[in-house]
């Protein structure tokens, strides 16, 4: 059994996602969530921004900590139309790296049209097929809080690519390759 992290970065909120996935390749789900990064920080001035990183690390190590994940899934930076929100989208980013490698778990890193193909079929699918394609691999009822969607989205692509990693005898970082 293998349990894989998946992590929807963000500087607001950032979604995170755990699965199991079993020798055959089934997954089951394990946990998922948005950690709020907002609360308790006011004004949104520098300090603030950081005080929001801090959080994040603090919240990603106690869920490693708790759930002790094997390996991890985090998205691939995209450009924003903002440089500002790009800039602090890869600060997230950064910080969760920084988290999950200082646990001294692998990273894997995925494009967000990756996911969506991996897991609708369609590279430009919407938020709303994302979540309820997740909900269906996962037997999960409701709709699903989107980052926390996301991140399960990014772990359960993960899932896919190891399997066929294993099926072709090849690393996972060559599996997904296009070099």
């Amino acid at each position: 059994m293998t349990r894989i992290l998946g992590i929807d970065p963000g500087s607001q909120r950032t979604g995170v996602g755990i699965i199991d996935v079993d020798g055959a390749g089934r997954t089951s789900h394990v946990f998922h969530a948005p950690l709020h990064l907002l609360t308790g920080a006011a004004g949104g001035g520098a300090g603030d921004f950081a005080l929001r990183l801090k959080k994040l690390l603090h919240g990603l190590w106690g869920l490693i900590d708790e759930h002790r994940p094997d390996e991890v899934a985090i998205e691939r930076v995209f450009m924003a139309r903002n440089p500002d929100s790009a800039l602090k989208l890869g600060q997230a980013r950064g910080a969760a790296i920084c988290a999950v490698v200082s646990r001294d778990l692998p990273v894997h890193e995925y494009a967000a049209t990756e996911v969506k193909l991996a897991v609708v079929g369609k590279g430009s699918a919407d938020k709303l097929q994302v979540q309820a394609m997740v909900g269906l691999l996962l037997g999960l009822k409701g709709r699903l809080q989107a980052d926390a969607a996301d991140a399960l989205a990014l772990a359960i692509t993960h899932a896919h690519v190891r399997a066929s990693a294993e099926r072709l005898g090849v690393d996972v970082r060559q599996a997904w390759s296009r070099k």
